[in-house]
């Protein structure tokens, strides 16, 4: 007999607490839920009449927000009380990679985790059950349970793991049907109540149970497989680039073989997001930790050649551009790292730019959905140049043809759909001839743009 779940509490108010304790509300209107954090101006966005201020851009959350706010949906910076209140925790707070000490620039930076464990145990007056949702390396657990143990008030904790399998701008849809939810743990009553929570939407079949270990080990492994396929067709990419070859009839022609499938194959300036890269170099450094060097080098691969298409990218509007950018305006359309999200975490954006930007290059930046502030937030985080040198050589516009006007050449680094549809013969008529464009995602159309006279360059074509 599994354990009544009435009241749920998430500490973390991010782009995998908010979508998901969302849609959690949206499907369970008997559950009440409680997301909280520390920064008040980010609950404020979440609690804002007007639904397009919500912090996090993903298609599909708004309505969501609209059904289920104020009904069993709630955003506070009370932590205490939501913890007090709750019969489960999810804790999903940022583990970003640590960047100072033992492990910096690889392992996970546990401090808000143990920041977390500590906040519950002290406030915790009754049994409680703990659902790790933030991507942590495996045995967090182990340390989660020491902590709470000797630290609480003698109240029982049982901890789960249920890692996210989002892909943002997708991330409603994969909350709503999800390939899979996985759900480790040791206690069966604690598993058998957060089974019963999803049972409400998700078929039983889709329902996997596992041991902890098992659970916090595959979120690293399937992001670790899927961002190799990545790797894999980008340095085919570089290949085909020497060889006449083209990248997309190469992933066309291996994905139709059923063992290898066409997800993943689309050739690219390189992958970013908060998972992939953290995920990997936690795996890393894992497997450094434990004696496997060859296991560690094997999956450092991924991150060199994703770091290696970067800089080839940049390298070749240098190159292109007669071997000189400085002084040259470079218009950039997209910023985040992907379409559908205004989430910039690790985009290769940020990287392209501050390569250009060494070389002394004018960077004109416009995205759809990502603000001025974070933008430069991004550059100012590399440390590589002062902020106000930041300031001074990337400018941030609020039209495309702006961005574009008077551009040596256009660069595209996301994949937004709306870049398809615009007038680019006005776009060519008000650049610098030759009229370049460097297509990061080879999103655009070679044939239409040839006919206008620009002078366009694809990855791996």
């Amino acid at each position: 007999m599994s354990k009544t779940i009435k009241k749920i509490c998430c500490i973390g108010a991010g782009y995998v607490g908010g979508p998901t304790m969302s849609v959690v509300a949206k499907q369970c209107p008997h559950i009440e839920i409680t997301i909280v954090d520390m920064n008040a101006e980010r609950i404020a966005a979440w609690n804002d009449e007007n639904l397009e201020n919500l912090p996090v851009y993903e298609p599909g959350l708004q309505e969501i927000v609209a059904e289920a706010r104020g009904r069993n949906l709630f955003f506070s910076t009370d932590i205490n009380k939501a913890i007090d209140e709750a019969d489960m925790i999810f804790i999903s707070v940022n583990t970003p990679t640590k960047n100072y000490g033992k492990g910096k620039g690889m392992a996970a930076d546990l401090k808000y985790i143990e920041l977390c464990a500590r906040q519950i145990a002290s406030v915790a007056k009754d049994d409680k059950i703990l659902v790790e949702k933030s991507t942590l390396p495996v045995r967090t657990a182990a340390a989660l349970k020491s902590i709470l143990d000797n630290t609480g008030n003698g109240v029982n904790f049982h901890i789960l793991s249920n890692p996210e399998f989002l892909a943002e701008g997708t991330a409603i849809q994969d909350l709503i049907n999800p390939d899979r939810v996985l759900i480790g743990g040791e206690n069966e009553e604690a598993i058998a109540a957060l089974v019963n929570i999803y049972a409400h939407w998700v078929d039983q079949s889709k329902i996997l149970t596992t041991n902890l270990w098992s659970s916090e080990l595959s979120k690293l492994t399937a992001n670790a497989f899927l961002a190799q396929r990545v790797s894999s067709i980008n340095s085919i990419s570089a290949l085909c680039e020497k060889t006449g070859a083209n990248v997309d009839e190469v992933s066309k022609a291996i994905g139709m073989d059923t063992r290898i499938g066409a997800k993943f194959l689309k050739a690219s300036v390189g992958f970013g997001g908060s998972c992939f890269q953290k995920d990997i170099l936690n795996l890393v450094y894992i497997a450094r930790s434990y004696g496997l060097t060859e296991v560690a080098e094997y999956w450092d691969q991924v991150i060199l050649m994703n770091d290696y298409q970067k800089q080839r990218f940049a390298d070749n509007i240098i190159q292109t551009l007669y071997n000189t950018v400085s002084g040259k305006k470079i218009a950039f359309l997209g910023w985040a790292f992907k379409k559908d999200t205004n989430d910039t975490r690790e985009s290769a954006a940020i990287y392209v730019a501050d390569y250009l930007l060494n070389e002394q290059a004018e960077i004109t930046v416009y995205d759809p959905k990502v603000s001025a502030e974070r933008i430069y937030a991004d550059l100012d985080y590399l440390n590589t140049r002062s902020s106000e040198e930041n300031r001074l050589l990337v400018k941030v516009v609020n039209t495309p043809y702006e961005a574009c006007d008077d551009a040596h050449a256009v660069a595209i680094l996301t994949e937004w759909d709306e870049f398809k549809s615009y007038d680019w013969k006005k776009i060519k008529d008000q650049m610098k001839k030759p009229a370049f464009v460097f297509d990061g995602r080879k999103l655009l159309n070679r044939k239409q743009l040839e006919d206008l006279d620009f002078k366009y360059y694809a990855i791996g074509e």
